[in-house]
């Protein structure tokens, strides 16, 4: 296999615990929109808030004639009331700091243009060489656009390329475009996991993340057409 030269992140449950921030934004459009709250606890409708892209969430719990009007309401809305819910993930800060000395970093997210203030409020913009949102795509992810248009402008083909997402959505999507997926902390289904950004660093400086692949995992069939 080739050298994994970068490593695309997703921003949601993996650079971020923003799961209490992603439903305060929600419900704050629901109530406004005379619809129920959604709660920790509501399955698929929380798994959906925390991982689609806001239009196809109020296309799904509002209805889609209410979908426009909600995104309107929604733009309107000051983020960094919701910013204080949201928590770095364990050990992320030092991982940053290591990986990007040795490799190209990027971020891909359904997530819209929130992500970048985010970034910069947490002092974690510099170590992103690129960010690709939903706002930059037309097809948001399981689509594979987004992680190809991130490979693109790092300069990396894509089976030089590593995934970490936390979702069926992101495995799916790295599986469309052809990328090794790593499972970050196991919830997506994934061939390859890991517990933790410490447990990233060990395995990619130590050379054990390339064996890894090339022992557990092949690239899947889309890189062949």
């Amino acid at each position: 296999m080739n050298k994994i030269k970068g490593i695309i992140f997703d921003f949601d449950g993996v650079l971020f615990d923003s799961l209490h921030a992603n439903l305060a934004y929600y419900n704050t459009v629901f109530e406004a929109f005379g619809a129920p709250p959604v709660t920790a606890d509501d399955g698929d409708k929380m798994l959906l808030c925390h991982t689609a892209n806001s239009a196809r969430v109020f296309e799904v719990l509002l209805g889609e004639e209410k979908r426009d009007a909600a995104l309107a309401f929604a733009a309107d809305l000051d983020f960094h009331r919701f910013v204080p819910l949201m928590e770095l993930e364990p050990g992320l800060l030092p991982a940053l700091r290591d990986l990007h000395q040795s490799v190209t970093l990027a971020v891909a997210t359904n997530r819209s243009g929130s992500t970048y203030a985010i970034l910069e409020h947490f002092d974690l913009a510099r170590y992103f060489r690129t960010v690709v949102t939903c706002q930059d795509v037309t097809r948001p992810k399981p689509d594979p656009e987004m992680l190809l248009l991130a490979a693109a402008r790092i300069g990396a083909a894509r089976d030089e390329v590593l995934y970490v997402g936390d979702s069926e959505l992101d495995r799916r999507a790295a599986e469309a475009a052809g990328m090794f997926f790593l499972d970050y902390k196991g919830a997506a289904g994934g061939t390859l996991r890991i517990d933790g950004h410490s447990e990233l660093v060990s395995l990619f400086l130590s050379g054990g993340l390339e064996r890894r692949l090339t022992i557990s995992s092949t690239l899947p069939p889309s890189t062949l057409r």
